[in-house]
């Protein structure tokens, strides 16, 4: 029994791994977060969105282990990675994924119709045919790759009933695609030795460290803006979380300076990641209570 349980919290374990849970279980709050702004309410249906979402993403995951197998043995960050590690097979995760992958538009479809379907499958392909080979390609990939992350809103908002080309769940997509890319910018810097080992073209390759800095705290500025931006497009309805906005974007803009003032400092770029998912997130609780309660 012992030796049953400790196989199955590997496996677990390795599952976790290949979805990257924690990336995928964001895309299910995003996923919410459309929902309950057109729903202003949770129903049972919102169940089946998240879950058909979070399947359909951890597919998209377990595929992308697949396809950059070869290149993650090359990266400390990435060489324990189940494929690399040899803790599973290529095959299995590719059988895996295309699993998942069709297990999730299924749920999509059966409970929320061709449209909701139609962006999940987008999502897909763009993560896994274009973003992923682009960024062999260009350092640049994740300005057209962070349209993935602007997708997993509107899903939840199209699953709740809404018009996708309704403004206030456009300037929420937009939102989120302009956060993705000093997102991803700050972690090509952390680890842009390990990029530059596998092979994949980095931005200290195009521009100087301060260069890259400032230009990271002009999209991190214009991310506080769009955050700003929102109440405009009648996205609250509580007047008090308009100022919990304007607060948070300052407060994000004044602390962000250190990109440009301590640019010296290496634990800076953890700090500054780690300061604009922690905005993100506030940005996200405070949209979601507001229609809540």
């Amino acid at each position: 029994m012992k030796d049953f349980v400790l196989s199955l919290l590997k496996w677990i374990g390795i599952l976790l791994e290949l979805t990257k849970f924690k990336i995928t279980f964001f895309v299910t709050v995003t996923t919410f977060l459309g929902y309950v702004l057109y729903k202003k309410a949770v129903h049972y249906d919102l169940i089946t969105a998240i879950l058909g979402v979070l399947i359909l993403s951890s597919g998209s995951a377990i595929l992308n282990h697949y396809q950059e197998r070869e290149y993650d043995k090359l990266m400390v960050r990435t060489k324990n990675r189940p494929i690399p590690s040899g803790k599973t097979k290529p095959l299995f995760v590719l059988i895996l994924g295309v699993i998942f992958s069709l297990i999730g538009v299924s749920v999509l479809y059966y409970f929320h119709g061709f449209l909701a379907t139609l962006l999940g499958i987008i999502a897909l392909i763009w993560y896994n045919l274009i973003y992923t080979p682009l960024k062999r390609v260009t350092s640049l990939a994740v300005v057209p790759g962070a349209l993935i992350g602007a997708l997993p809103p509107i899903i939840g908002w199209v699953a709740a009933g809404g018009n996708v080309f309704v403004p206030k769940i456009l300037m929420v997509a937009f939102f989120f695609f302009v956060w993705q890319i000093p997102h991803f910018w700050l972690l090509m810097l952390v680890y842009d030795e390990d990029y530059k080992k596998a092979g994949y073209p980095t931005l200290t390759r195009k521009f100087d460290r301060e260069q890259i800095f400032r230009l990271t705290f002009i999209w991190i500025v214009s991310l506080s803006v769009a955050s700003m931006l929102m109440p405009i497009y009648q996205l609250l309805d509580h007047k008090i979380f308009n100022l919990g906005f304007l607060l948070l974007a300052v407060w994000l803009i004044v602390k962000s300076r250190s990109l440009i003032k301590n640019k010296d400092d290496p634990k800076m770029l953890v700090k500054e990641f780690r300061l604009i998912n922690v905005f993100v997130l506030l940005i996200v609780t405070q949209l979601s209570i507001d229609k809540l309660i």
